[in-house]
């Protein structure tokens, strides 16, 4: 018998989905067999119902029947291998037949009325005699003494519902009597309905969180990426920085060395000139020393007016040497090397400015104003994308809340947008133009929206202030002053909820105002707008929340 089994290979009778011996063995269209459960779960699960193993696409499912000759087949090698291997003795972790002595054989079924596990030959009773028959057997299990009643020392063969705890049938005549109670398989049937939909949820589960690691690869792929192109262009901004730089110091050392060859080759004329001067006195004192030893009365006075004239020689007193040369040169260099680094790093933040809007412009929100929010001096427009200062208590709209509800500012002319941000990025623009003073930001969720605040972030708001013609500030604590070249038209806010920041720019200057960094968010963020009164000067200009041109 074992020589029969060893002629069938095992891997002929197994599913290629659970990979264990067919049960119910059914054949696809393509002539490929499965387990019914397995294919049918297969395809339950899966978009295209296509076979697993060739992968033909069926458009419409298949009415799958029982392969019955395949099916014999399959039992037959079953009950060859039960044959070959149950005969033999029980391994570890195998349960063993109770009633063999000397050597215990491998349990083949458990009996739950005689609780005991059985090897092939002792289980031939249970099915040969009547009575036996009718005994409930199921895979050898351990421990059958833990199925029966603790209190009865009857088989556990009910569930209370009631009690959610296993009983048997003395049981619900005494503690568990009038309770809700079922037999144990249809309590099993209704738990795995319901482990079937947790293995849904499961699956599902799953699949959302295979989907987000896809995102957050692709994310890590795209900040990549942006880093190697951050990378790039700085280095090409202070390549060219260095080349300034060095270009700078080589004229510089070209302009010294030309000053110092200019002076040695003057000095060396002048020295030719002065040695020549030298050589013609030499030779004029060594006559005169002849002429003073002479005899010669007559030669002497006669050459007298002569020797006693000097040759007109070049006054050296008009002619100075300066060893200060080039004084001043290293400065007026670096002078120049000032500006044009200035020139040079102000084209290049003008031109990163304009990058990182056109790349934070993607982000961009569309922003409405909440009524709900608005302080009563504030007047806002139909469309909720304008909001100006109207001097006097505004008279609420019939279907607004009441006039102190919780949400309304009331010592601050403020209004918040509609839309709230937990997470992520978002940007929005401004028109400020024509107002005398402003606050822009945003603001959380918890603001004090009754008193007077500071307006920083350690109230809940990240802002940038401005009034009159030229003062800015950040309100930090405590404030930062602003230096800007152009006065706003119209101002851009970003906010990068994860990364803790906030941002302000001049959209038309295509220039960065000020950042707010190293914040941590914890509560619903929301674009914030402050009007100011008419203290500073008639301030009656709107606030206009503008469509974001992502061609600017």
């Amino acid at each position: 018998m074992a020589s029969s089994s060893r002629l069938l290979s095992e891997e002929q009778f197994q599913c290629s989905i659970c990979l264990d011996v067919f049960t119910e063995p059914v054949s696809t269209p393509c002539g490929h067999n499965f387990c019914e459960a397995c294919i049918s779960g297969y395809w339950d699960i899966t978009d295209l119902c296509q076979c697993p193993l060739c992968k033909q696409i069926f458009h419409q499912r298949p009415e799958l029947k029982t392969n019955t000759a395949f099916r014999d087949i399959v039992e037959h090698f079953k009950m060859i291998r039960i044959r070959d291997t149950d005969e033999s003795p029980a391994e570890a972790g195998e349960v063993s037949c109770d009633v063999c002595t000397g050597t215990r054989l491998k349990a083949l079924k458990s009996c739950l009325e005689c609780l005991t596990s059985f090897c092939e030959t002792h289980l031939q009773p249970h099915q040969r005699v009547t009575g036996l028959k009718r005994h409930k057997l199921i895979d050898p299990v351990e421990n059958l003494e833990d199925r029966m009643c603790k209190k009865h020392d009857r088989l556990l063969e009910l569930f209370c519902r009631t009690d959610q705890t296993c009983v048997c049938q003395f049981c619900i005549e005494t503690d568990h009597k009038n309770h809700h109670t079922v037999p144990l398989e249809e309590e099993c049937g209704e738990r795995k309905v319901q482990l079937g939909k947790t293995k849904r949820q499961i699956r599902q589960m799953t699949q959302e969180r295979m989907q987000k690691v896809q995102e957050v690869k692709h994310s890590v792929e795209l900040n990549k990426r942006d880093a190697e192109r951050e990378i790039a262009d700085g280095l090409q901004v202070f390549t060219a920085l260095v080349y300034s730089i060095q270009r700078s110091q080589a004229d510089f050392m070209e302009v010294v060395e030309e000053k110092q060859k200019a002076a040695e080759n003057r000095a060396d004329g002048l020295i030719k000139e002065l040695e020549q001067e030298m050589t013609e006195l030499q030779r004029k004192s060594t006559e005169l020393e002849q002429y003073s030893h002479t005899e010669d009365h007559l030669l002497l006075l006669q050459t007298f007016p002569s020797l006693c004239t000097p040759k007109h020689t070049k006054d050296w007193s008009e002619v100075s040497v300066h060893s200060d040369m080039c004084l001043g040169g290293l400065r007026r260099a670096v002078s120049e090397l000032e500006q044009t680094l200035q020139e040079e790093l102000e084209r290049e933040v003008k031109r990163l400015c304009d990058v990182e809007l056109k790349t934070i412009q993607q982000w961009s929100a569309d922003v409405t104003l909440d009524p709900d929010t608005a302080h009563p001096f504030l007047i806002l427009s139909r469309d909720r994308k304008q909001v100006r200062y109207g001097g006097t208590r505004q008279k609420l709209p019939d279907n607004a809340k009441k006039f102190y509800n919780p949400e309304r500012f009331l010592n601050h002319l403020s209004v918040l947008g509609k839309e709230s941000f937990s997470s992520g990025r978002f940007y929005y623009e401004v028109q400020v133009n024509g107002k005398a003073e402003w606050l822009l930001g945003v603001a959380r969720e918890s603001i004090n929206r009754k008193n007077y605040i500071n307006m920083s972030p350690v109230d809940g708001l990240w802002t940038v202030y401005m009034r009159g013609e030229d003062i800015y500030e950040a309100y930090t604590s405590p404030p930062v002053p602003l230096s800007l070249r152009e006065k706003p038209q119209k101002v851009g806010v970003f906010v990068d909820y994860e990364g803790g920041r906030v941002s302000f720019y001049n959209v038309e200057a295509r220039a960065h105002i000020y950042s707010f960094i190293g914040c941590a968010f914890t509560e619903k963020l929301y674009p914030y707008f402050n009007t100011c009164d008419n203290e500073l000067g008639p301030n009656l200009a709107p606030f206009v929340i503008c469509p974001v041109n992502h061609t600017d």
